[in-house]
């Protein structure tokens, strides 16, 4: 680990001025709960100027906003949020997402806005003897044609072909979050969709965000009616693992055929993994085993397996159909 500042913000606007000032050459961090940023700065992949701390602004309450909906602080730690009532109550599969990652020790210091930014967990991304174009641009990806069993098969690139490690946004990106950011420029809504980055040619910017900003809150729109969620996650282990496959659905169902239908998938591509091509076979069809199946098949159309991922395409569909049979029990037997 190399030496560095540490600066406690005072304000948001403290927090954002600060930030503002860090560069490729002198970069500055913000911290909160510190389980992604101090692994990474241990491992020199990392290495900040000054770090940002930001634990003492008020960003840590979970409030039901005028609408119905919620409004989630950056600073709320994951623990809080998955066993808050309301999240419990009208967003089951973010409380499940939550309880499904990392360890009990690590939610009680994760927080929202540090999930969202979370690091890839490539082993190339995290080792600085191999050549990584996310951690040194232009120098190679040793992913593709190495160990890639835990990699993506969506949203890839020649460039990179690491995954987005998180399970709080694949359900974040299924109830389709909008992420709150104030920074240089001001205060902004981005949608989550729009939030993270394909890697393409330039895999080290995975988000939208500019030097200096701060990410402050998250909302969630009012569950749509009738509708049910639920988070599956298959992996290696059942505790203290990362996806291999997971899947976040929330979908309605009326009648026998379903009206509304939102699909996230995890551990298969390079940012959280929203799939319209699954949504729109759902979508008025009939909440049958034949239509899941079909869904799922429309969420691997565009896929590219590599050397060792290859299990992944199979994995996938299977995790999204037993999603999806999930909440369609859940509905027949209200």
């Amino acid at each position: 680990m190399q030496t560095f500042e540490m600066i406690r913000a005072q304000s948001a606007g403290d927090a954002v001025r600060l930030g503002a000032q860090g560069n490729a050459a002198r970069p500055v961090r913000f911290i909160a709960g510190g389980t992604t940023l101090l692994d990474l700065m241990k491992l020199n992949v990392e290495q900040p100027q000054q770090v940002l701390d930001i634990n003492r602004l008020p960003l840590a309450q979970v409030e039901q906003t005028p609408d119905g909906g919620l409004k989630i602080g950056a600073l709320v730690r994951n623990s809080d949020l998955a066993n808050h009532p309301l999240v419990m109550q009208r967003y089951p599969v973010l409380s499940q997402a939550l309880l499904s990652g990392a360890s009990a020790q690590l939610r009680n210091m994760a927080t929202t806005g540090g999930n969202l930014l979370q690091r890839t967990r490539c082993v190339y991304f995290r080792d600085t003897a191999m050549a990584c174009n996310k951690r040194a641009p232009g120098s190679g990806c040793s992913a593709i044609g190495g160990f890639n069993r835990n990699l993506a098969i969506l949203g890839a690139s020649d460039d990179c072909i690491a995954t987005n490690p998180s399970d709080m946004n694949v359900a974040l990106t299924a109830l389709e979050a909008v992420i709150h950011v104030q920074g240089a420029g001001g205060n902004r809504s981005i949608a989550i969709g729009d939030f993270f980055l394909l890697p393409g040619n330039t895999p080290q910017r995975e988000t939208v965000l500019e030097p200096g900003d701060l990410i402050t809150h998250v909302t969630l729109a009012a569950p749509a009616a009738a509708t049910h969620s639920t988070y599956l996650k298959l992996r290696d282990r059942a505790s203290y693992e990362f996806a291999l496959s997971s899947a976040a659905v929330v979908v309605g169902v009326a009648n026998g055929r379903i009206h509304h239908a939102r699909v996230a998938l995890g551990g298969v591509g390079t940012r959280p993994w929203r799939s319209p091509e699954a949504e729109a076979v759902l979508i008025n069809a009939s909440a049958s085993a034949d239509t899941f199946a079909q869904a799922a098949k429309a969420a691997v159309r565009n896929a590219v397996p590599r050397s060792e991922n290859g299990f992944k395409v199979d994995l996938v569909q299977r995790c999204l159909v037993h999603a999806l049979t999930t909440v369609a029990s859940a509905q027949r037997n209200i």
